[in-house]
C-alpha cells in the first residue's frame, strides 16, 4: 500500500510536492511503505518502514528501501511507536485502505509519533478499487474529501490532474496514455493543484509545531 510508481510524469509532480512537504524532517515513519523505497528517492536522512502485509515486508527487506523496517498491523501504531519519536510520519496511498474508523484513529495515532509534521497522500473523495489479490490489502474501504481534511487541520493540495482521467490504482483510464498523461498534467496546472476536491488525488499536510 504505497504510492505507484510508473512513467506518468504526473508522478513527477508528487515526488517534488512530497520533498517540499518533508523538508526539515531528519527522521520519517512511512506507514504502510510497501515495496517503493520512495524515502530514500526523496532524501531521507533516517527512514522506517511499517508495513503489515508479508509478501511487501519481505521484499522491502530484499531491496532494502528503508533504514529499518518493522512488520505490523498499521492499526495499531501505538503499540510499536513512541510519542513523537519521527519528525514526520507518511501514509502514502495508505488511508483508502482502511475503514473510516480505523484511518480516523491512525491519524490520531499519527499526529502523536510525528514531532513536525503528517502527511497522507490519498485519492481525493471515493476511489473504489478491488483486490490484485485475495490477500493483498488493496481494496478501497473509505474515501477522505479534501474539505473534511482541511477541517483536521491539514493544507491540502490536488495532484494528478483532474480525477475524471483516473481510475483504479491512479492508472489513466484513456489511451493513448502518453496525450493523456500531458492532459492530466495540464488539468494538474490548470484547476487542480488549487482545487482538490475535483482532482483525482489529494496531498495533506499538516504542521503539528
Amino acid at each position: 500500500m504505497a504510492l505507484k510508481a510508473g512513467n506518468d510524469p504526473n508522478q513527477i509532480l508528487v515526488k517534488l510536492a512530497l520533498r517540499k512537504a518533508l523538508m526539515g524532517c531528519e527522521s520519517v515513519l512511512d506507514i504502510g511503505c510497501g515495496v517503493t523505497p520512495t524515502m530514500r528517492q526523496l532524501g531521507v536522512p533516517q527512514s522506517v518502514g511499517a508495513e503489515g502485509y508479508a509478501p511487501s515486508f519481505l521484499e522491502a527487506k530484499r531491496q532494502n528501501t528503508h533504514d529499518q523496517l518493522v512488520q505490523c498491523d498499521i492499526r495499531e501504531l501505538e503499540k510499536q511507536f513512541q510519542p513523537r519519536q519521527f519528525d514526520a510520519c507518511v501514509a502514502l496511498d495508505v488511508i483508502e485502505h482502511l475503514t473510516k474508523s480505523d484511518g480516523l484513529k491512525l491519524m490520531a495515532d499519527m499526529e502523536k509519533i510525528a514531532k513536525k509534521r503528517v502527511i497522507f497522500f490519498t485519492p481525493s473523495g471515493f476511489l473504489p478499487q478491488h483486490h490484485a489479490s485475495n490477500d493483498d490489502l488493496q481494496e478501497h474501504l473509505s474515501g477522505w474529501e479534501a474539505a473534511e481534511m482541511e477541517q483536521k487541520g491539514y493544507q491540502v493540495t490536488g495532484l494528478l490532474g483532474p480525477k475524471s482521467l483516473r481510475g483504479e490504482y491512479h492508472a489513466l483510464k484513456y489511451r493513448p496514455a502518453a496525450f493523456w498523461a500531458l492532459a492530466s498534467m495540464a488539468g494538474q496546472f490548470l484547476s487542480s493543484k488549487n482545487n482538490p476536491a475535483k482532482a483525482a488525488a489529494i496531498l495533506c499536510v499538516k504542521n503539528l509545531t
